[in-house]
């Protein structure tokens, strides 16, 4: 489908899902290499990166732990830069290498929040992958150690991310088409 509809929006095809497996699988690959002798403890960012997580982690190949956090900022199309913990974590953490895997980083507001978290934890070191980064929302200064792809500043859905909750589902990534 070039073209889909999700509540009151209409969203164009902006990456298919043979573009999405090729960049999950060359990120897979660095963190392999990255991670050779170590075993780190993979945090998904909840609810949007678990298909992200799931075909990424599939690819990785060094012993590993997993675990989920949920954290919320969006309301609609926008940003409320206002993190909102939802589900915490359980695990210990000190002196653990800690790969946060989020599904994309825009203005950076939840990673650098994360960051700071996990900090106060006393892990080991920190690691971020994001499937999509949006560098011209990004407002926080952030190493950012995997990206999958650099996407221009559009909302978009599919492929775990949502508008309202919809469209999660999809396989592929829509860009919204902008009201006239």
């Amino acid at each position: 489908m070039n073209k889909i509809r999700l509540k009151d929006r209409e969203f164009i095809l902006f990456i298919t899902s043979d573009e999405i497996e090729k960049a999950v699988t060359k990120m897979a690959s660095k963190i392999n290499n990255d991670m050779a002798g170590k075993t780190p403890l993979f945090l998904v960012i909840l609810s949007g990166a678990f298909v992200f997580a799931a075909d990424l982690l599939r690819k990785i190949k060094v012993d590993c732990d997993i675990t989920f956090v949920r954290l919320a900022s969006y309301s609609g199309t926008q940003s409320t830069e206002k993190i909102r913990e939802l589900l915490g974590l359980n695990e210990v953490l000190k002196d653990r290498t800690v790969v946060v895997v989020e599904d994309i980083i825009d203005t950076g507001h939840t990673m650098d929040d994360m960051i700071h978290k996990l900090k106060n934890l006393e892990v080991a070191e920190v690691k971020i992958a994001t499937f999509l980064l949006k560098p011209a929302a990004l407002r926080k200064d952030l190493k950012i150690h995997y990206v999958g792809m650099e996407i221009p500043n559009d909302f978009i859905v599919g492929y775990g991310l949502d508008y309202d909750g919809f469209g999660r589902n999809l396989p592929d990534i829509y860009k919204v088409i902008p009201d006239l």
